[in-house]
């Protein structure tokens, strides 16, 4: 396993950070990730293989990024969440080939100690407010309060979360 030190965090040298992302002390970044210009990922962050940060997107501290994910422009995860593996957040509602620009991305905000099940779509413009549980598997597309599971396609809250 190679591992390259760049000040207080940790890299598999197969993973592309840009210079002009911010990356927090004892954070971990794994094989084929790529992080964009303007992300901020917080302190004891660990992002797993193959995981895209676009740019500017914000990753609080203590968060766990599983295999495959994909996060993009406009999306903030606030402190302690998880993101299972395979998870995609959209930032554009009616993306087009040959008509996008930045002004189309709709801001989605996953507020602190949420859980989303691998597998997901959290489609943009939606706010998972803290410590809800989305199922595995769901296809999130409104906004999810505080304290709920909610799963399916499209997800619904089915009950309490416990936690």
């Amino acid at each position: 396993m190679i591992f390259v030190v760049n000040s207080n965090y940790f890299k598999h040298s197969s993973s592309i950070v840009s210079e002009k992302a911010s990356i927090g002390d004892g954070s971990k970044i794994w094989h084929f990730s790529h992080i964009r210009e303007g992300a901020k990922i917080g302190k004891n962050v660990t992002i797993g293989q193959n995981v895209y940060i676009d740019k500017d997107v914000v990753v609080g501290d203590n968060c766990k990024i599983q295999n495959n994910v994909s996060i993009y422009k406009g999306v903030a995860l606030g402190q302690n969440v998880f993101v299972g593996p395979g998870v995609t957040f959209t930032n554009d509602l009616y993306p087009e080939v040959d008509n996008w620009n930045e002004k189309k991305i709709i801001p989605t905000f996953v507020k602190d100690s949420v859980s989303i099940g691998a597998n997901s779509t959290i489609i943009c413009g939606i706010t998972l407010n803290e410590n809800c549980l989305i199922g595995a598997g769901s296809v999130v597309t409104k906004d999810i309060k505080s304290n709920m599971i909610a799963l399916g396609n499209p997800a619904v809250e089915i009950k309490k979360n416990k936690s």
